[in-house]
């Protein structure tokens, strides 16, 4: 609702957005959920981690990939390109970082350069949303919420 106190805003956001996430994407749906949770986890926006770890948990069947991906650099369930990807995803959006040849070079092994330039702009796209929606303060909204199983095991840790 934010976002639509500027109707022309709106409208170019959810055109730009319409044009990344379609169904017809050369990067697989489960990718381009696994790059908007990390980003928004990185820019602590409530709002894009609770609706976008709602939207990654319906494309992956589980809650496992959503769980697990603050620490996707010690889990076995992301493979090799998907963790190119998240390393991409963090040389973008953390300032203090950058694409390295090495990475860019890791990246070839698995896009081509159309492919790069749509995973570019997700990134972004995800940055913007998220440092906006985050700015105004826009709460998590519930629509995704852990096992009961996961949340009686952290109050059981925390007695």
């Amino acid at each position: 609702m934010i976002w639509a106190r500027v109707p022309r805003l709106f409208a170019a956001i959810a055109i730009l957005y319409g044009v990344l996430d379609r169904k017809s994407s050369p990067i697989d749906s489960v990718l381009r959920s696994l790059i908007t949770v990390r980003v928004s986890q990185i820019n602590e926006c409530r709002f894009c981690i609770d609706i976008n770890s709602a939207v990654l948990a319906k494309r992956t069947g589980s809650m496992n990939k959503v769980e697990a991906l603050e620490r996707w650099q010690e889990s076995e369930l992301f493979d090799n390109k998907e963790k190119v990807v998240l390393e991409y995803v963090e040389a973008i959006t953390y300032t203090d970082r950058q694409v390295d040849d090495d990475l860019a070079q890791r990246l070839y092994e698995y896009f081509n350069e159309d492919e790069i330039v749509e995973l570019t702009g997700l990134i972004a796209f995800q940055n913007l949303s998220s440092k906006f929606n985050s700015a105004l303060d826009l709460p998590a909204q519930g629509f995704c919420r852990l096992p009961e199983s996961a949340d009686r095991n952290n109050e059981k840790s925390n007695v």
